[in-house]
C-alpha cells in the first residue's frame, strides 16, 4: 500500500529518501499560499530560488522578482510574500522569480523527488485528489521557520493526511501526530494559528489579512507542480 509521511522541517529532510516519492511542499504563511494564488490568478510561471542574489538576477531576464526575508519584502524587489501581491493586474501573464526565508528552501531540498507539488489550504482538496489518483508514496515537507517546526505547516500536513488516509498507510508516527493535532484544532483553526510564533511575528509587522486568507480552504482548484525548475499548472 502507498504510504504517507511528514517531514516537520527541511533540516530533517536528510532522514528521508525522496527519490521514490511525491513531495508536497507546504509553507502556509506564506510562500506556497502565494504560489498557489499567483498561478490561480494568471501568473505564467513561478521560479523558486533559495539564493537571494540568483533570484535578483532574473530581473534582467524579464522576470518580476519576489523576495522575502524574516517576513518582510526585500528592498528593491517587485513583490513581497503576500498573496494579495499576486492578485494585482500587472502580475497576470508574467513570469515571477521568488525567494523566501523558508518555502523556497524546502522546494530546493525536494528537487530529487519523483514529483514536487505545492500545497496550501487554498488548494488542499485538489492536492489530496491528485495524491489519491497517483501510485507513489507521499512525503509532506513542512517549510517551518529557519529549520524549526511551526504550527501552521504541521496542521496543514495533518489536514492533508486526514483527507488521503483511506488510500495511504502511515510511514512513521509523524503523520499520526500531525493528524491528531489537526483534528484537535480544526474547529478553531484561525484562533489556534494566531497563537503561533510566525503569526505573532507577522502581526508585529502589521501583516494581518494574509493570515486569515491563507487559511481559506479550497479557494482554488489548481495543482502547482515543479517542472524543469518552474512552478506551473
Amino acid at each position: 500500500m502507498k504510504t504517507v509521511d511528514v517531514c516537520l522541517s527541511p533540516d530533517l529532510i536528510h532522514l528521508y529518501d525522496v527519490t521514490d516519492k511525491v513531495v508536497v511542499v507546504v509553507d502556509i504563511l506564506r510562500a506556497t499560499s502565494c504560489m498557489t494564488t499567483g498561478l490561480a490568478n494568471g501568473v505564467k510561471s513561478i521560479t523558486p530560488f533559495e539564493n537571494l542574489e540568483r533570484c535578483e538576477q532574473m530581473k534582467s531576464r524579464g522576470y518580476l522578482i519576489a523576495g522575502e526575508r524574516n517576513g518582510q519584502k526585500v528592498d528593491g524587489f517587485d513583490l513581497g510574500n503576500s498573496p494579495f501581491d499576486y492578485m494585482k493586474d500587472h502580475v497576470k501573464g508574467e513570469r515571477v522569480a521568488v525567494t523566501t526565508t523558508n518555502g523556497t528552501v524546502a522546494i530546493e531540498k525536494s528537487r530529487k523527488a519523483i514529483e514536487v507539488v505545492i500545497g496550501s489550504f487554498l488548494n488542499i482538496s485538489t492536492v489530496a485528489n491528485h495524491l489519491k489518483n497517483q501510485q507513489q508514496s507521499v512525503l509532506i515537507l513542512c517549510a517551518g521557520w529557519k529549520g524549526k517546526v511551526n504550527l501552521e505547516d504541521s496542521l496543514f500536513a495533518g489536514a492533508l493526511v486526514d483527507l488521503i488516509l483511506g488510500d495511504f498507510d502511515y510511514e512513521t508516527d509523524a503523520p499520526l501526530l500531525a493528524r491528531a493535532s489537526y483534528l484537535n484544532m480544526k474547529d478553531d483553526l484561525l484562533r489556534q494559528i494566531q497563537q503561533s510564533s510566525h503569526a505573532r511575528r507577522l502581526n508585529k509587522l502589521d501583516i494581518v489579512m494574509d493570515i486569515a486568507f491563507c487559511l481559506k480552504r479550497d479557494e482554488y482548484d489548481i495543482l502547482p507542480r515543479l517542472v524543469e525548475g518552474e512552478l506551473t499548472i
